[in-house]
C-alpha cells in the first residue's frame, strides 16, 4: 500500500529536491495496477499517472474520461503500490480548487499535474489559470505536489519558448512546485532552466530514442515523464504478441 498523507507528500517533494545535473527524477506513467506494480518492482521511487494512458486503458479518447472514473483509476494504482503517486488530472475537470483537492486526497495521490489547455482546446488565459493554481495551492497546503503543465509548444503558440517562460513564471509565483513545458525541444531546456532558477523543470521523454535521461538532466530537466508513451510501447508489444499467437493458431 502506498504511503499516505503528509509522509508520502514529503517523500515526493524530497525526490525533486537538489537533483544533480545529469540525474533527473524519472517517473514512469502507470495506467493500471499491473503496470504500477511492474514499475515499482523495477525500483522507481515514485510514479506519475498519465491521463491519456488511463483514458486508453478505460476505452476513452484522451480528454474524455469522466472525472469519477479517472480518480477511481488513480485510487486503484495508489492502492497497488508502496511508493508515492502523482496524478495527471488534465485541466482539473472544471472543479473548484477545494473540491479538486479533496477528491485528490480521497484518491490517495499526493501530487497533481494540471495543464493550461482549456475545454475548447485552446490555451487558458495565463493569469486566470495562475489564480486558479493559487487557489489549489491554498486549499492543499504543502501536502500536494503541484506540477503546472505549460502547453505553449503543443498549441501552435508563436514564439513558444518566450510564451512558456512567461506562463511558467506566473504559475511558479502562484505556488506551483514544478513546471512542465510539455514537448519543449531539448535545445530550449537550458533557457527554461535559466529563467526558472531552482524551480524543478519537467521534461517529456520517449521510451526509446531521443536524448538520454542524463542528457536531458544536463540540459536542465529535473524530472522526466513519458505521457502515454509507455502505454503505447506496451500496446505495440502486445499487438506483436497477439499477431504471433494468431499465426501459431493458423499454422
Amino acid at each position: 500500500m502506498s504511503p499516505t498523507g503528509g509522509s508520502a507528500a514529503r517523500v515526493l517533494r524530497d525526490l525533486h529536491g537538489d537533483r544533480a545535473a545529469g540525474d533527473p527524477l524519472v517517473l514512469p506513467g502507470p495506467w493500471d495496477a499491473v503496470s504500477a506494480r511492474a514499475f515499482e518492482a523495477a525500483g522507481f521511487p515514485a510514479l506519475a499517472t498519465p491521463s491519456a494512458g488511463i483514458a486508453a486503458s478505460l476505452g476513452y479518447e484522451d480528454g474524455s474520461t469522466p472525472v469519477a472514473e479517472m480518480l477511481a483509476a488513480v485510487a486503484r494504482i495508489v492502492r497497488a503500490v508502496s511508493v508515492p503517486v502523482t496524478a495527471d488530472l488534465e485541466g482539473g475537470y472544471g472543479l473548484p480548487a477545494p473540491e479538486l483537492v479533496e477528491r485528490v486526497r480521497e484518491s490517495g495521490a499526493v501530487g497533481v499535474n494540471l495543464e493550461d489547455t482549456g475545454p475548447g482546446g485552446g490555451l487558458k488565459d495565463p493569469r486566470a489559470h495562475a489564480e486558479w493554481l493559487a487557489e489549489v495551492r491554498a486549499a492543499a497546503g504543502p501536502e500536494l505536489f503541484v506540477n503546472a503543465r505549460v502547453d505553449a509548444y503543443i498549441r501552435g503558440t508563436p514564439e513558444p519558448l518566450e510564451a512558456a517562460i512567461a506562463r511558467a513564471l506566473l504559475y511558479a509565483e502562484a505556488g506551483a512546485d514544478c513546471v512542465y513545458p510539455i514537448a519543449a525541444p531539448p535545445g530550449d531546456l537550458p533557457a527554461l532552466r535559466a529563467a526558472l532558477g531552482d524551480l524543478p523543470l519537467n521534461a517529456l521523454a520517449a521510451p526509446d530514442g531521443g536524448p538520454s535521461f542524463a542528457e536531458l538532466g544536463r540540459f536542465g530537466a529535473t524530472r522526466i515523464t513519458f505521457g502515454d508513451g509507455l502505454l503505447l510501447r506496451a500496446r505495440d508489444d502486445l499487438a506483436a504478441l497477439a499477431t504471433k499467437l494468431r499465426e501459431n493458431t493458423a499454422g
